[in-house]
């Protein structure tokens, strides 16, 4: 089933080396960044991403976050990663179920909320890139996205001497290839942990639930927590949960990868921290509000021989039960995290 996966995120990559051609120094010899410190949250689990190959340094997260928030990665200019990923919304698109691409475009999915991001092996809903340096290519050279060409891209950033003065700083010369591009956006993103919510409080015994809000959280642990495991709120597994597909995008999710009908209409569970601000939902966003989630998992899932065996029978749930959920979800949000001026547009802050 790793095969297709495999392939595909191997052309993704063999396209970049191909732009390189053979300039693939990712640090010149000798030379010395400024280390950043990536701090595991207490309790959490250790991290899947290789750190050693790619290690945060004060330097290359700022080029990284420039790369993130320039609207010169996309053909015309517009479109930046920030686009699609807004701080506010926990780098989701607010309120949008689509967002817009190049062109009067749409893409064909619902942005995710990026954060945690070191915690994952495969990204997109169907897991069809299997390491976080390659994601940035597939937005930026999808026609619907970004619809540019890695050449333009670099050619873009070797004509700007800011650009060329930040990658020496991030890796000791000015060369502009791929390779340091992808993994200067990694330090960035990788850098977006969220962590500090009401319920991180709780936890760490610096905050204490209400009522409806433990009451919630009880809930959630009989009802909820197999998919959605803490501390990450997700397990990261691909599961049909019983949603009809969508006529016009024709999305059948996991089996677009791996050619296995056993897979249709499969998509990675989503985390559930900073859910509030993560509207609308599912991979298609055709919820508009945890309550319509919820509806769907009471009395809208179709049941087929691809459906889940934990929800194909539908969740007994009261709306009572709904409420004290809705309580606890809410304490997962993190103003301190969509808040972070660390985060934030470069162009924007004093």
């Amino acid at each position: 089933m790793k095969k297709i996966i495999i392939i595909l995120s191997s052309c993704i990559f063999l396209a970049a080396l191909l732009v390189d051609a053979g300039r693939m120094k990712l640090v010149s010899p000798g030379f010395k960044t400024t280390l950043l410190s990536f701090n595991i949250p207490p309790g959490w689990p250790q991290p899947v991403y290789d750190f050693k190959s790619n290690p945060l340094t004060k330097e290359g997260f700022e080029l990284g976050r420039k790369l993130f928030y320039d609207g010169r990665l996309s053909k015309d200019g517009n479109f930046s990663c920030a686009s699609c990923h807004q701080q506010f919304a926990a780098f989701a698109t607010y309120d949008h179920n689509f967002s817009h691409g190049f062109d009067n475009t749409l893409t064909s999915r619902n942005a995710p909320g990026l954060f945690n991001l070191a915690w994952q092996k495969e990204f997109m809903y169907d897991g069809g890139i299997n390491h976080l340096d390659l994601q940035p290519l597939a937005p930026m050279t999808a026609k619907n996205e970004m619809a540019e060409t890695l050449q333009n891209v670099l050619d873009k950033l070797k004509s700007d001497k800011d650009y060329r003065k930040m990658f020496k700083a991030a890796f000791g010369d000015e060369t502009v290839n791929t390779q340091r591009m992808t993994r200067a956006i990694s330090q960035f993103v990788l850098m977006l942990v969220s962590s500090n919510s009401k319920y991180d409080k709780m936890k760490r015994g610096e905050a204490e639930f209400n009522l409806p809000e433990s009451l919630g959280y009880e809930i959630f642990k009989q009802k909820c927590v197999s998919c959605h495991q803490e501390p990450l709120f997700t397990d990261f597994s691909y599961r049909n949960v019983g949603l009809p597909a969508d006529a016009t995008i024709n999305d059948f999710g996991r089996m677009k990868i791996t050619s296995d009908p056993a897979d249709s209409l499969k998509f990675k569970v989503p985390g559930l921290r900073n859910v509030q601000l993560t509207f609308p939902y599912e991979h298609d966003g055709r919820f508009q509000s945890v309550i319509q989630v919820m509806e769907h998992y009471r009395s809208g899932v179709i049941a087929s021989a691809q459906t889940d065996p934990l929800v194909r029978n539908k969740m007994k749930i009261s709306n009572y039960e709904i409420g004290q959920l809705i309580a606890f979800l809410n304490t997962l949000t993190d103003s301190s995290f969509i808040k972070d001026p660390r985060f934030a547009d470069p162009g924007m802050r004093r």
